[in-house]
């Protein structure tokens, strides 16, 4: 620091000093020439008067005693030249043709000074000099001698700084080192060794010193305080980890439900399947029916216990993004309510865009959408009236309107429509209202979309319409055709079936089994992994949460075996978050299927054009 601030002291104080100098010497030039030009025009003056130029060259002539001046000239009144002076030969000037303005200028590296020649009040001629100006010379001499003062000076303040860091720097650098080290270690009886400096840094350390002794002292009256509040702390501290584990079984417990109610889905797909592939075999169509009731029921006490979980859930729901085609949300919609729009005598009239309108969002939670807004059609629309469903793209969205010629809805009631628990029509004589949520839920999940639901109508008894807005994206790009003859198209494969589900393992391994695959089911993992080191499958479809064995562990167990090096590991599970897909990832699998799972995935994946 001392370096530095003389070094800055220095720099400043030679550029003043310089500048100084540099106008210093610039006035004295300038002065000097003035005078030397007023001795020639005075000396001149009768030269002129009596038109004697030789009298006006000896005169000049005077100047050789002067070397820095190179040239003079004296001119006449009218401005020609009367006579003229040089310093030397080689360095004769070409001197101007008319005298100059009245005083001096910087020319090229040479000061020129014009001089007026006065007699009797009148001007009769000019003197002209020229002189070489040594600015550059005056500088590197000048800037030699700050040089050599500022260097030493720079070794004097050296010096006093060495001098500094012995008494001040180094006790400081000491009180800064046991300080840190305090910090670090909470060690209290840590000092600074006693200096010799004295005065006001040998006081700094002394006072530090102390210091740290308190500290030290009140550190440990701290620790007894905080002792004797251990006790109170620890019934609040069970008090909270009984609240966080409280918190995380809810947690859990909402997961598993999720899981166990994708599990009964499962079963019902695969009768679906066995009734649209097996329509002739009958004894299979009363088997899948009696699966899907058993089923069902499973799914009512399933859908019951989510129902009262969700109270303490509201406001939690997300949903699975992914690229869904527009036919196949309303496609799946429809399949939801024409049984219902059928039973009350309703037309409805379909129209969308033909080519195809892909969306960003969750299959299903569209489909309720636009599921709900039907089944409200429906519901307030007397028997056999006239409903529709129409989607066109608009300003790059996707509007979909929903349209019934029923009670309609009355204008102080469409900005409140959308809220929980309003109907348009709450008399008692209709037999047909229902608790007030599906609106507010369809609007709810548009908005989740990225976009929302508006409601329009006539007036009570003129019809309503909805309109649904979501915004469209880019269709995705084709997948390659596999060449035929290649890969494993239409093989017939060696495949294992692992799932504690016997009702859905059951139905799938028949329909393998009549697609002509050889296939081997069983509902735990450890006789799965005996059967699979004889078995050798091609294909092995496991579920993860499975008795004695789970589906992570059973496929590392998998991956071990010599022959299965080559088997395509499949998870088929209710588990279906991100976390979930990366486990099992982890653990082996190559392909990651969420429950319901249908015949149709399966063969994709033996076709080889199924993704994880």
């Amino acid at each position: 620091m001392a370096l530095a601030t003389t070094f800055v002291a220095l720099v400043t104080a030679s550029i003043a000093m310089l500048l100084y100098d540099l106008n210093s010497y610039q006035q004295y030039w300038v002065d000097d020439m003035t005078t030397q030009a007023e001795i020639v025009a005075t000396v001149s003056t009768p030269a002129i008067s009596f038109n004697d130029p030789v009298a006006a060259r000896q005169n000049l002539s005077l100047l050789r005693v002067r070397p820095q001046i190179q040239a003079g000239a004296i001119y006449t009144a009218g401005g020609g030249l009367f006579a003229a002076y040089a310093q030397s030969v080689e360095d004769t000037p070409v001197f101007p043709a008319r005298p100059g303005r009245t005083g001096y200028s910087i020319e090229g590296g040479r000061l020129v000074v014009n001089h007026p020649i006065v007699e009797n009040g009148e001007v009769i001629g000019s003197v002209y000099l020229s002189a070489r100006y040594g600015l550059l010379e005056r500088v590197r001499s000048y800037a030699a001698i700050l040089g050599g003062v500022m260097l030493l000076s720079l070794l004097l303040a050296a010096l006093v700084a060495s001098r500094l860091q012995q008494g001040i720097t180094r006790p400081l650098a000491a009180v800064t080192g046991v300080a840190r080290e305090v910090m670090q270690k909470r060690d209290f009886s840590l000092r600074v060794p006693p200096t010799d400096t004295g005065g006001e840094i040998g006081t700094l350390v002394a006072a530090f010193n102390n210091m740290l002794a308190e500290v030290g002292r009140r550190a440990h009256a701290l620790q007894q305080a905080n002792q004797t509040l251990e006790h109170e702390m620890t019934v609040r501290q069970g008090a909270e980890r009984a609240l966080l584990l409280a918190d995380r079984r809810k947690d859990e417990f909402l997961a598993t439900l999720a899981h166990e109610l994708r599990n009964p889905l499962a079963p019902i797909r695969t009768g679906l399947d066995i009734l649209r592939i097996s329509v002739e075999d009958r004894a299979a169509g009363d088997k899948a029916r009696a699966i899907m009731e058993r089923q069902l029921k499973q799914m009512v006490r399933l859908v019951d216990d989510l129902l009262d979980v969700s109270r303490i859930n509201t406001g939690k729901l997300a949903i699975q993004r992914e690229q869904v085609e527009l036919h196949a949300v309303v496609g799946d919609a429809l399949e939801l309510v024409r049984p219902y729009v059928a039973a009350l005598g309703h037309s409805l009239a379909v129209e969308l865009p033909t080519a195809p309108v892909y969306l960003d969002g969750d299959a299903t939670r569209l489909a309720q959408v636009l599921s709900n807004l039907l089944n409200n059609a429906a519901k307030y629309t007397d028997r056999g009236g006239e409903l529709s469903l129409r989607a066109a793209l608009e300003d790059g969205q996707l509007r979909i309107r929903v349209r019934d010629n029923g009670i309609g809805i009355a204008p102080d009631m469409l900005g409140a429509i959308f809220e929980m628990f309003v109907q348009a029509d709450t008399s008692l004589e209709r037999s047909t209202a229902g608790l007030g949520v599906g609106l507010s839920l369809a609007k709810k999940l548009a908005e989740l979309h990225g976009g929302g639901i508006t409601a329009a109508s006539g007036g009570p008894g003129l019809g309503s319409e909805f309109t649904v807005s979501l915004p469209v994206v880019a269709a995705p790009a084709a997948p390659q055709a596999v060449p035929a003859g290649t890969g494993r198209d239409r093989m017939a494969y060696r495949i294992l079936l692992v799932d504690d589900n016997a009702d859905f393992i059951d139905g799938i391994g028949n329909l393998l089994r009549a697609a002509g695959h050889t296939v081997r089911v069983c509902h735990e993992g450890l006789s799965a992994l005996g059967i699979a080191d004889a078995f050798a499958p091609d294909f092995a479809f496991l579920d993860i949460g499975m008795p004695k064995l789970n589906g992570y562990d059973l496929a590392r167990a998998l991956r071990q075996l010599p022959g299965l090096s080559n088997t395509t590991l499949v998870a088929v599970t209710g588990w279906g978050q991100q976390k979930d897909r990366q486990m099992a990832f982890e653990a082996g699998f190559q392909v990651h299927l969420v429950k319901p799972v249908g015949y149709d995935q399966i063969v994709a994946i033996l076709d080889g054009g199924a993704a994880a």
